[in-house]
């Protein structure tokens, strides 16, 4: 009985389970993967585990998805250094992201929230395609992101990081682990991290990467006593990080607020605490009860040239969670309430747009598993919320497994979303814009709120070819939007404009992945994808802007057998081929200063080699946009930046060019 407490508990919470002769004793079966998918899920659902997470230069969240061909990393302007992330087409705030199902980046952290989760903390990263559980939210659109981190009962006593790049980036993480008892265990997770050296190596007088620093600490404690069926996380973290970027000789002393030099600071401090409690009958194993709470304090202090920008958002989650079964184990529920409050105090150069949001929140969801070759989740939520009124949001997923080693699976579901839209658009304070809200009907800067529909169907087959393991997955979906948020840069070159949907907003995704492992622990990885993103704008009817049509994807891995002396090398080479995109219109602009109407197609090539010198120490070096492709003009109007035509965010490429960077990792067991 103990051991089925165990692991229903750790299934409940997230925590990885390994097959097991007993608590006391683990037994790894096979070589852990980079990339898991299973075809017993009903979800369309890829696990990132830690070996994936050190394929590459993966300093945070948001540069952890760089070998991973379901997510595209894009950039976003020329001044913050910041990267974004796309699913399905859409930027990340259509996606839900969580951290161990607690909803983190959202509101006041969407611009740069993916930034602030160090990537040596992270045990592992789960990819949902297309709408999500009811059970975390109704603002999921095109998928979900939940970010699982090291548990402190699996951690080991310690664990050093260092890194250092070509572009003056340095970075140390340390971990320290302790049990303090037979059922406490804690964790202290250290991140540092900065910039300090100017480069500009386009030579437009503009830092390529802001300088800074970051610092991150995390203190967990998990308790768990399986006697009683209870599982506990309590985490307390601060951060604060700190960016300057701008003109090369912008000094922040004595050119803030003038027109001596452009420059641009960011500094966001930010605390959290979160608690997690999870409890299972232990006469009734299939039986659980799950209690999430979370609060956070996030403060963005911001200026761009002579936009200044602030936000500080309270917020306050909290989540409970009854899981159970009808008859039989073929038939599952979840049922639960939640409830969200956030104080925004957000202000825009003199205007204040300040305000209080608040919902709470109710779900249901059956889950049917005949444990062969079908399985189905139908789950719905009622939520009242003080802006959005009060409403429905459906979801349903299918899963069904034609014949061996094949899958098919089917979703459907309606997400609805409030829009920050200046905290989600915060690289067009780095241009001469005006800002225009044209509508003023809507409960949130005039505006309403986002409402669209998600649809997918995915096939997966696992074969053999010349007696190799390969595998083939054709994914498609479509969101329709009822309603959306227009940024709308099509219009003219010296205005952003915001307003409600006046015709129709939707986006294609298409992707086929081909997976092959051609000799013994060589793998290789291609995909395609094929994006049709069009909105109807004021001037008409455009592709998104900043979104490629077609991309290329391979990765390749290799690692040899590791020795006696668990010895190893390590390599991994991704290429990444982007299509033409749609450009801003910058037609107004005198013709020195215009982009015309599509980007140039480039390609980017990464690289790293890991020497494995033991269990406990391993080097690692590599190379980041190996080629060097640098977007020919990152920044018009760079010699006037207080000029009508300065605009540092139609960045669809690399700035900085090649970048290469070494780093270490230390183990005491």
């Amino acid at each position: 009985m103990k051991k089925n407490i165990a692991l229903l508990l750790m299934i409940f919470l997230c925590i990885p389970v390994f097959a097991q002769e007993d608590l006391n004793e683990v037994k790894i079966v096979k070589k852990q993967k980079g990339i898991k998918k299973s075809y017993s899920a009903t979800g369309n659902i890829s696990t990132l585990t830690s070996k994936e997470l050190a394929k590459a230069a993966c300093c945070n969240l948001a540069e952890s998805f760089e070998t991973n061909p379901s997510i595209d990393v894009n950039f976003s302007d020329a001044v913050t250094g910041n990267k974004q992330i796309k699913m399905l087409g859409l930027t990340s705030p259509y996606l839900m992201i969580t951290e161990e199902n607690i909803p983190s980046v959202r509101g006041a952290s969407q611009a740069y929230g993916l930034s602030f989760t160090p990537g040596t903390w992270v045990e592992s990263i789960q990819i949902t395609k297309g709408a999500g559980s009811v059970i975390n939210g109704y603002e999921s659109i095109s998928g979900q992101i939940n970010t699982e981190l090291i548990k402190p009962s699996n951690d080991i006593p310690f664990f050093l990081n260092a890194y250092g790049s070509s572009d003056a980036r340095v970075e140390l993480n340390t971990h320290f682990s302790k049990s303090l008892s037979d059922k406490w265990a804690t964790s202290l997770f250290v991140h540092g991290s900065g910039r300090f050296s100017k480069n500009d190596m386009n030579d437009d007088g503009f830092l390529d990467n802001p300088i800074g620093k970051q610092i991150n600490v995390l203190n967990r404690y998990q308790y768990t006593n399986l006697e009683k069926g209870l599982v506990s996380f309590i985490n307390f973290r601060y951060m604060n990080d700190i960016k300057q970027g701008g003109e090369v000789d912008f000094d922040t002393n004595k050119d803030r607020g003038t027109k001596n030099s452009w420059g641009s600071e960011i500094n966001t401090e930010r605390l959290d605490v979160a608690t997690k409690v999870g409890y299972v009958f232990p006469e009734q194993p299939y039986q659980s009860i799950g209690f999430q709470n979370a609060f956070n304090i996030h403060n963005q202090e911001s200026y761009y040239g002579l936009n200044q920008y602030y936000i500080k958002q309270n917020s306050y989650y909290s989540n409970l969670i009854f899981n159970s079964i009808i008859d039989n184990t073929k038939n599952k529920f979840a049922a639960g309430l939640n409830f969200t409050y956030d104080k925004y105090e957000e202000f825009v150069n003199s205007i204040d747009y300040s305000r209080i949001d608040n919902s709470v929140g109710a779900f249901f969801e059956y889950t049917y598993d005949n444990s062969d070759n079908f399985s189905l989740v139908l789950g719905g939520r009622v939520d009242n919320h003080n802006r959005l009124g009060t409403f429905v949001t459906p979801r349903l997923h299918a899963r069904y497994n034609p014949w061996q080693n094949s899958v098919l699976r089917f979703s459907a579901g309606r997400g609805k979303r409030t829009a920050n839209i200046f905290a989600e658009n915060q690289s067009l304070f780095a241009s001469s814009r005006a800002f225009s809200i044209l509508d003023t009907t809507g409960k949130t800067y005039g505006l309403n709120p986002e409402i669209a529909w998600n649809y997918g169907l995915s096939f997966s087959q696992k074969f053999r070819i010349f007696n190799k393991n390969s595998e083939v997955v054709f994914d498609f979906y479509r969101t329709d939007f009822s309603n959306k948020i227009v940024v709308d840069v099509m219009q003219s070159a010296q205005q952003a404009l915001f307003y409600d949907l006046k015709g129709k907003s939707m986006a294609n995704s298409f992707q086929v992945e081909f997976n092959f492992e051609p000799v013994h622990q060589l793998n290789l990885r291609t995909a395609y994808k094929y994006y049709d993103v069009a909105t109807d704008y004021l001037s008409g009817k455009f592709q998104n802007p900043m979104q490629a049509k077609h991309r290329f994807f391979a990765n390749v891995e290799y690692e040899t057998p590791l020795t006696d002396k668990d010895q190893q090398w390590r390599m991994d080479f991704t290429f990444n081929q982007i299509g033409k995109q749609q450009l801003p219109t910058t037609s107004s602009n005198p013709i020195a200063e215009q982009l015309g109407d599509f980007s140039a197609a480039y390609s980017l090539m990464n690289a790293q080699v890991t020497r494995v010198f033991s269990d406990v120490f391993e080097i690692y070096v590599g190379g980041e946009n190996i080629g060097n492709y640098k977007q020919p003009k990152a920044i018009l109007g760079s010699n006037d930046p207080f000029g009508a035509y300065f605009d540092a965010s139609m960045v669809y490429a690399p700035v900085f060019g090649q970048m290469y960077y070494a780093g270490l990792r230390f183990k005491i067991k």
